[in-house]
């Protein structure tokens, strides 16, 4: 049984960074690809960041790119890190961690892409 568990959540000001940190059970078929999305306040869950299973090909939405970092602890990517810089009031939401064994990597901005997900972790912005 996979199971994801993310932290590294809080409440922060605008301007401040925060690191959320995934960590995956292993699994005999790993690398993950693994990725972020998250949901905000009477929205729908969008696709944040990914990265694939050869733990170099990473992947950002457009309002996060040059602010937020991915990064993978191993090889395997079973601990997967969102640095996130620059926050500001829109970046508040909760953040779900998301991994899949499947190679090849469908699309990986789709929720059905992934079969794992975590429980979130919140991110609270203020202004």
């Amino acid at each position: 049984q996979v199971q994801l568990e993310e932290s590294g959540g809080g409440l922060v000001q605008a301007g401040d960074s925060l690191r959320l940190s995934c960590s995956a059970t292993e699994h005999p078929f790993s690398p993950y690809t693994m990725a972020w999305f998250r949901q905000a306040p009477g929205k729908e869950r969008e696709f944040v960041s990914a990265i694939k299973y050869d733990g170099r090909t990473v992947y950002y939405a457009r309002p996060v790119k040059g602010r937020f970092t991915i990064s993978s602890a191993n090889t395997k990517n079973t601990v997967v890190y969102l640095q996130m810089n620059i926050l500001n009031v829109e970046d508040t939401a909760i953040y779900y961690c998301a991994a899949t064994l499947s190679q090849p990597l469908a699309d990986e901005r789709k929720e059905l892409t992934y079969d794992y997900w975590g429980r979130g972790t919140q991110v609270t912005v203020s202004s």
